[in-house]
């Protein structure tokens, strides 16, 4: 199994934090770097931290964990990604999803409904515009053309059984981001094995790639910040449902980080995406150390 690293994006940070991040991540042992999405949130620009990424890094592949595509026009997203792909030569790829709050869709006018049909739809456009086709007749086409032939390998964030037949229609593979509190073994082998049926039922030659998120906190005071910060990112769905959440993490140890990576490999994850609940960028070296690497 992989490991990968997710930018502090939702923390509060500055040039220097993303300088040493990009820099520690692409020296380090990690196979990528990810870069997350919100809206109404105290986090950065998913568009600008995955530019700033492909210029300051060389060797890790870049990520998206995850774009709420239905939030966005098609088109335009098609055009920004398509840009990072040049400026990462072709270090891409994409994922996708529809989101679970609503106010990121209403902050900026965007239309809750038909939202897993309108990313199908979505998914085909910018696969037209990655491949040349002008959006409308008599138009350019709308460059730049990606490196990766076809465009970047798009991924899909993805749970349920009928979410999971239309991305095995589409997809490179799942982000299954229900690991993000902590690890159920036996849990995650039941999806991975849903996931790969769905590739089978849908007669996928390539077998799908599938990855899992993982907040976690290591060093001082580490149990208190991981709590801290998924009470925070939770307070969206109410202080009751954020409590219970914050409650039930458990990675603030190297013991419980290497423990959570071992069943995520058991379980058949393909790349495990570790989320930093701080902006302090020795957090790297404390991980990499904690996994032996």
């Amino acid at each position: 199994m992989q490991i990968s690293m997710t930018l502090p994006t939702m923390l509060p940070h500055d040039r220097s934090d993303v300088l040493a991040w990009c820099r520690a991540v692409d020296e380090g042992a990690f196979a990528s770097l990810a870069v997350p999405e919100r809206i109404t949130y105290t986090s950065h620009s998913w568009v600008v931290e995955l530019a700033a990424a492909a210029a300051l890094t060389e060797r890790v592949r870049l990520w998206t964990t995850i774009v709420i595509l239905p939030a966005h026009d098609a088109v335009d997203t098609a055009k920004q990604l398509a840009s990072v792909d040049r400026l990462s030569d072709g270090r891409l790829t994409v994922g996708v999803g529809v989101g679970g709050r609503t106010h990121d869709y209403r902050a900026i006018g965007a239309d809750v409904t038909r939202r897993w049909a309108r990313m199908d739809e979505q998914v085909a456009t910018m696969r037209s515009i990655w491949a040349g086709t002008p959006p409308f007749e008599g138009a350019d086409p709308v460059g730049p053309p990606p490196v990766q032939a076809g465009g970047p390998p798009i991924v899909a964030g993805v749970s349920g059984p009928k979410a999971l037949a239309r991305a095995a229609r589409w997809a490179s593979g799942v982000d299954e981001g229900g690991t993000v509190f902590g690890i159920d073994g036996v849990a995650v082998a039941a999806t991975v094995e849903r996931i790969r049926a769905a590739w089978r039922d849908a007669a996928r030659s390539a077998p799908p790639h599938i990855s899992a998120s993982l907040w976690y906190a290591l060093g001082s005071g580490a149990e208190e910040r991981l709590r801290s910060y998924c009470f925070d990112y939770m307070r969206a769905f109410g202080e009751e449902v954020a409590r219970g959440f914050a409650a039930a993490v458990t990675c603030f140890s190297p013991h419980t980080l290497r423990s959570a990576a071992a069943e995520l490999e058991a379980a058949g994850v393909d790349e495990l995406f570790l989320v930093p609940t701080t902006a302090d960028v020795h957090e790297v070296e404390r991980t990499l150390e904690a996994l032996g690497r």
